[in-house]
């Protein structure tokens, strides 16, 4: 089973609707892995819909909405895949790597799906390439004894809801800006934040290097 020291800090982890959720999930046989994969596939259709916006610009509003509760739904499994492991001790030997692969194949499906979509797939590639290095820097510190580091400005939650909002804002874009301005903000956001906390975790990792007992051989 996981180890609740490693789990990210969620408010959300402690409502009444999320355990109720959770208790139906397990009664009815969903498993974590189950549906870590299923948050691949919301994130996937996030981002098919964000780059459809390139070819029927004149669908963009249900495009984006449909993006919007994509990411959304990505995170809602990615919430039910550790309750169910843990809370309702369905874990999986290889619970793991369920855990943190489709996180990174959801980062770049989203995020360079939209640079696609507005027709900047560099900067959605920059923006996708930042996330997965604050995972990266995440896990490089879990590696070497630390305590997994999820501090921001730009981890995942943060990543999800701004291009969230983003999609939601660029459905009424057009009253007031050019289409695709809310989407590129968003991407130069995740890129530069998602940098800055890479950096902020590694040098968060080098001082509790310098800081922390050398361990017994």
């Amino acid at each position: 089973m996981p180890d609740p020291a490693n789990r990210r800090p969620l408010g959300s982890r402690d409502t009444a609707w999320a355990a109720r959720v959770t208790r139906i999930l397990a009664a009815r046989g969903a498993t974590p892995n189950g549906i870590s994969l299923a948050s691949m596939v919301f994130a996937a259709i996030a981002g098919l819909a964000f780059a459809a916006l390139a070819v029927f610009p004149e669908w963009a509003a249900p495009l984006l909405l449909i993006a919007a509760l994509g990411c959304q739904m990505r995170l809602l499994c990615n919430l039910f895949d550790g309750m169910v492991a843990v809370e309702a001790g369905r874990a999986a030997p290889d619970g793991p790597l369920w855990n943190e692969f489709p996180d990174r194949v959801s980062d770049i499906a989203i995020l360079f799906g939209a640079g696609i979509g507005i027709g900047q797939p560099a900067l959605g590639l920059a923006a996708a390439t930042m996330a997965v290095l604050t995972a990266y820097t995440r896990e490089l510190g879990t590696s070497v004894g630390l305590a997994p580091d999820f501090c921001g400005p730009m981890a995942k939650p943060h990543r999800m809801a701004l291009i969230t909002g983003a999609a939601v804002l660029a459905i009424f874009e057009t009253h007031v800006v050019p289409q695709g301005t809310m989407l590129t903000a968003a991407l130069w956001l995740v890129t530069l934040g998602a940098a800055a906390t890479s950096l902020r975790r590694a040098f968060r990792i080098r001082h509790g290097l310098l800081t922390t007992p050398p361990r017994k051989k």
